[in-house]
């Protein structure tokens, strides 16, 4: 457990589906939850999402918040069903669902699309210009991408905070209670936050889909610690992938080096490669750090915290 009261338990994503357009017989539409901490954050719930669930062991009773990016069949089919389960589980506390605030007629449609008992808290929160939110985990905010509908990627930023030393509160004969009202105060008996810790930066997420190159990709993915992205497509139909709005696996690699990214998760693949390894290959050109090619119910760890702001990878200028 951490001196600030509390450990960084559960922090991951857990990877419902990979599948673009089209799933395959490996690879479900997209669907995607961050555990972090006290928040449970659905992203992106296509066809199926509530029996990946079920394969990946998680129940609907933890979620806090399902973040829509737009509403394409493949981001967004899942909804009904997750919101129907929300009700028959009897989830006690409220879920919001960010969506785009000019898809408020599909969300309204998925929302009843059949008959049942609802039993559910859900707070709708259309999504425009300069959406933010504060939660537990830390401020969500919205940036809209470009797509052939109106699209949003999300990014979620934990305050920074500060690592307390045990041997300099020892040292001060600072124990127990008197840690968080140190914490929460900055000064205890004449002792001074900064002379019992260091700066302890807060962690950083980011998801993006559905969208070709703009100035909202790289502003999302800054300084990300783990960066959930779109490679829909390899270099050779880069042509195809600007015409209709997504990503190659280069581009994402490129994007995540530029941001100074920690840990590049690619997902949503078009079912007309036989071989993702290939999308590992394109993104590994572009960026030397860690590259997660993502495979359904696949979990991988928000990395572990940085010591210190100094080590954050710096994203060179563009």
């Amino acid at each position: 457990m951490s001196p600030e009261g509390r450990t960084d338990p559960m922090r991951e994503l857990v990877v419902l589906g990979t599948a673009s357009q089209v799933p395959t017989r490996h690879r479900n539409h997209n669907g995607y939850v961050l555990r972090w901490d006290d928040e449970t954050i659905m992203f992106d719930p296509g066809e199926g999402t509530q029996r990946q669930m079920l394969l990946a062991g998680l129940a609907v009773s933890p979620l806090t918040r399902i973040c829509i990016t737009h509403f394409h069949g493949d981001h967004s089919l899942g909804l009904p069903g997750v919101i129907q389960r929300i009700s028959l589980d009897k989830v006690p506390h409220a879920v919001a669902v960010a969506f785009p605030a000019s898809g408020r007629e599909y969300f309204d449609r998925l929302r009843h699309a059949t008959s049942f008992w609802d039993n559910t808290d859900l707070r709708p929160e259309p999504v425009g210009a300069g959406f933010a939110v504060q939660t537990s985990a830390g401020r969500l905010t919205a940036l809209p991408l470009r797509h052939s509908i109106e699209t949003y990627g999300y990014r979620l930023v934990e305050p920074d905070g500060h690592r307390m030393l045990p041997d300099r509160l020892a040292a001060h004969g600072i124990t127990g209670p008197a840690i968080g009202e140190l914490l929460r105060t900055g000064r205890l008996d004449g002792v001074t936050l900064a002379e019992v810790s260091v700066p302890r930066p807060g962690q950083r997420f980011a998801f993006v889909m559905d969208t070709g190159l703009c100035d909202s990709v790289y502003a999302l993915a800054e300084g990300a610690d783990l960066l959930v992205i779109e490679s829909t497509f390899l270099a050779a139909d880069a042509a195809l992938a600007a015409q209709v709005g997504h990503l190659t696996a280069g581009q994402a690699g490129a994007v995540a080096r530029e941001s100074g990214v920690r840990t590049l998760v690619l997902t949503h693949f078009s079912q007309r490669y036989p071989d993702p390894r290939a999308f590992l290959d394109e993104a590994r050109a572009q960026f030397t750090g860690e590259i997660v090619l993502a495979e359904d119910l696949m979990r991988v760890p928000v990395p572990a915290r940085l010591p210190s702001g100094d080590d954050r990878p710096a994203a060179p200028r563009r």
